[in-house]
């Protein structure tokens, strides 16, 4: 089973903002499982979508010095399941970062197959507020040694590959 829940970002403000997106395909294997016949994701997949874009906003704000990761789902509230087809917008929002960690705000949008990805007015299928913690450098760095097993290669390639989307983008402007 795939752990990353989102394929690809599609904008990046360092420190403020970020929107990812995921593309549901019928061949992924969670449709099959869960719920055989009725083809939707998960709400925990969807949150764990929307709490990677917004972790990797917060890690990135560190320049990924801290090990940062999901302590608390401040709220969460979801309004439909997602269906397979449809595509996800994460969009999450940076509201404080601290020593101890940070607050993310977070809406999920689907837009249904064969629309425009960038269509105004989708409506959320979700939201939550998200508490990611900084994990003790001490601590940690006498555990975990200096390897960050939160940011590892996946993640950090997924935002890698926006920042050189956003560099071609600004060069052709």
């Amino acid at each position: 089973m795939r752990w990353i829940w989102i394929d690809r970002f599609v904008q990046f403000e360092r420190g403020k903002s970020a929107r990812a997106v995921k593309k549901l395909s019928l061949a992924e294997d969670y449709f099959e499982q869960h719920l055989p016949g009725y083809p939707i994701m998960p709400a925990c997949f969807i949150l764990e979508g929307l709490a990677q874009t917004g972790g990797i906003l917060v890690g990135e704000a560190n320049d990924f010095k801290e090990k940062v990761v999901l302590a608390k789902i401040t709220s969460a509230r979801f309004v439909r399941e997602a269906l397979a087809g449809e595509t996800l917008f994460y969009e999450a929002e940076l509201l404080t970062l601290r020593p101890e960690g940070a607050s993310v705000a977070g809406k999920v949008f689907a837009v249904p197959p064969g629309a425009v990805e960038t269509e105004p007015g989708a409506a959320p299928i979700a939201e939550a507020e998200i508490f990611f913690a900084h994990l003790d450098q001490s601590r940690s760095q006498q555990i975990f040694g200096d390897h960050n097993f939160v940011f590892s290669g996946e993640l950090k390639q997924l935002l890698g590959l926006a920042k050189v989307a956003a560099q071609r983008t600004e060069g052709a402007s």
